[in-house]
């Protein structure tokens, strides 16, 4: 009798460890499939350190082909043009058709630089680290300053749902400028889309407003908030800060030399536009099991997510899924699978807390939300130069993870030892 199929769309943080976890949990009870645009995993939390220079691509690049066979798992590497749920199938870019018994999507998401006119690595004038790609290309960016220096712009646009790297690159950047004693000829601005430094799309963690205002006074960075970026030219980029009636308040035109802005996310190509499966911006709708309402045999985690903002603010600001939290929905799927192989209800959830270290070069801010949207059991934040430590031990611990092909929790023990308290749970 044919095995039932287990197919994994997407190989990034959340794909990889799902494969390894969805084949811990069934066994030999059914085949598991990984498809991914390209064979190499990228960690991508080390991109703002490969952007100046403090990594090689290759440190932070694991190749998946041989890890997967070790477990067992199938995989292709050419991508997938459209899911097509009703015939329980994805037709992958070489055009061949790939049935599925049960799906989890975890393609991370699209990154929307065109929604703004003069935006991204590629076509406009700023620079990501969303992307090892794009982190060398703003390595090379960043040459250039060093060369002639001016004035940098960073932050994240409108819509944009990933602000930790914003935070850590802004910080990243003043401590390799000040080593090389040209600080003085950078100034230096933050725009992004927050109601207030250190909201984080999480309405904040602990002391993360302060914390982050006092990082960016010491560091003699200027910041404007609820900032919507209406268009890039080559060195200058304009802004519009917006009151909370939706009126603009002001208007910036900000020169610069060297600018990273975080793009808004939206789903994959892929998944967009199909009714029941994904919402209007493509990202996957999900119940609490981590299962599609519509198509009950699929399941979603990771960024390309649906998640609901915190709550309403005068810029659109999107909610993070850090790698606690994704971690987390791994574990529900996988055991949400395996109860399904089985003809049982699926019962697990997701815990949905947020852990982050924000290395700052020679410092950062850690923090613990427990749930991560408030009210919160836990409500934690920290800073210190042990913050930049922990970060490196993390980097080597989970690209050790993904060459090892082994499935265990991490994230959870991590924070623990962060905070130093004996558990958070309940």
């Amino acid at each position: 009798m044919t095995k039932p199929r287990i197919v994994i769309l997407g190989a990034g943080l959340g794909g990889a460890i799902a494969a390894f976890e969805i084949k811990a949990a069934v066994g030999s009870e059914a085949d598991v499939s990984v498809v991914s645009l390209g064979d190499i995993f990228h960690f991508v939390p080390s991109n703002p350190w490969v952007a100046v220079h403090w990594r090689k691509r290759d440190a932070i690049e694991v190749h998946l082909p041989p890890v997967f066979k070790k477990k067992d798992i199938d995989f292709s590497g050419v991508g997938a043009k459209r899911v097509m749920p009703s015939d329980n199938a994805i037709e992958l870019n070489d055009g061949v058709l790939l049935t599925y018994d049960y799906l989890v999507i975890a393609t991370g998401p699209e990154l929307a630089f065109d929604e703004i006119k003069g935006l991204g690595p590629h076509t406009g004038y700023t620079q990501s680290v969303c992307h090892v790609d794009h982190a060398q290309t703003a390595a090379q960016a960043f040459d250039r300053l060093v060369q002639a220096p001016g004035p940098i712009v960073v932050g994240a646009v409108q819509g944009a749902s990933c602000f930790g790297p914003a935070y850590e690159f802004a910080m990243i950047l003043d401590t390799e400028l000040r080593r090389r004693k040209i600080r003085d000829q950078v100034p230096m601005t933050f725009v992004t889309s927050e109601p207030y430094v250190g909201h984080l799309g999480l309405d904040g963690v602990g002391d993360t407003k302060g914390l982050l205002e006092s990082e960016m006074r010491q560091r003699h960075i200027k910041w404007l908030t609820n900032a919507r970026v209406t268009s890039v030219e080559k060195t200058l980029m304009h802004v519009e800060q917006i009151a909370d009636d939706g009126s603009v308040k002001q208007t910036h035109d900000l020169p610069f030399s060297y600018s990273m802005m975080l793009p808004a996310f939206r789903g994959v190509a892929a998944v967009r536009s199909i009714e029941g499966l994904s919402n209007p911006r493509g990202f996957i709708i999900i119940d609490k099991h981590q299962r599609n309402p519509t198509f009950r045999n699929i399941f979603g985690l990771g960024v390309c997510v649906a998640i609901a903002p915190t709550g309403k603010t005068a810029v659109p600001v999107g909610v993070p899924k850090t790698g606690f939290m994704i971690e987390s929905m791994v574990t529900a799927v996988a055991q949400n699978i395996d109860q399904c192989l089985k003809g049982q209800p699926t019962t697990n959830e997701a815990t949905l807390n947020a852990f982050c270290l924000a290395d700052f070069g020679d410092g950062g801010v850690a923090f613990v939300a427990q749930p991560q949207i408030p009210p919160r059991n836990v409500n934690w934040s920290a800073s210190g130069k042990w913050v930049h430590l922990a970060k490196v031990g993390f980097e080597k611990y989970f690209l050790g993870k993904v060459r090892r092909g082994v499935s265990e929790p991490f994230y959870e023990s991590l924070a623990l030892k962060v905070m130093g308290l004996n558990k958070i749970k309940d």
